[in-house]
């Protein structure tokens, strides 16, 4: 049997996938189509962009900075604590929870409340 092979460099297949665009398409929806793709990919890079800035700001909140593996529950409530500026000294396990929790929650509650106004108050998107 005849074995087929294609050896199709790169550059090659985008000339192809061209050729196959205009033939699919004609010359007249040829334009369209590539500004609805100019589009699309525009929308595309804004909304990574803005999701790569979300998690900068809630990496830039949150610095938790963790050396070696922590071995009990005890010393991973005190780093959570640390990070989110607690004294866990003389704060039993739960109450260091609880505080630990209601930080949390202020933080996302306060996130929550920005990104809220900012939708419906247009004076203050920028």
């Amino acid at each position: 049997m005849l074995e087929f092979s294609l050896d199709i460099l790169g550059n090659e297949w985008i000339i192809i996938i061209f050729v196959a665009l205009v033939l699919l398409l004609g010359t007249k929806r040829l334009p369209e189509a590539s500004r609805k793709l100019a589009k699309v990919m525009a929308e595309y890079n804004k909304t990574r962009n803005i999701v790569q800035d979300e998690f900068q700001k809630i990496k830039g909140e949150v610095n938790i900075h963790v050396q070696a593996p922590v071995a009990t529950d005890r010393e991973k409530l005190e780093t959570m604590a640390k990070a989110l500026g607690i004294d866990s000294t003389n704060v039993t396990d739960n109450d260091l929870r609880d505080l630990i929790n209601s930080r949390v929650s202020k933080y996302s509650k306060q996130d929550h409340d920005e990104s809220s106004k900012q939708e419906h108050d247009p004076s203050s998107k920028q």
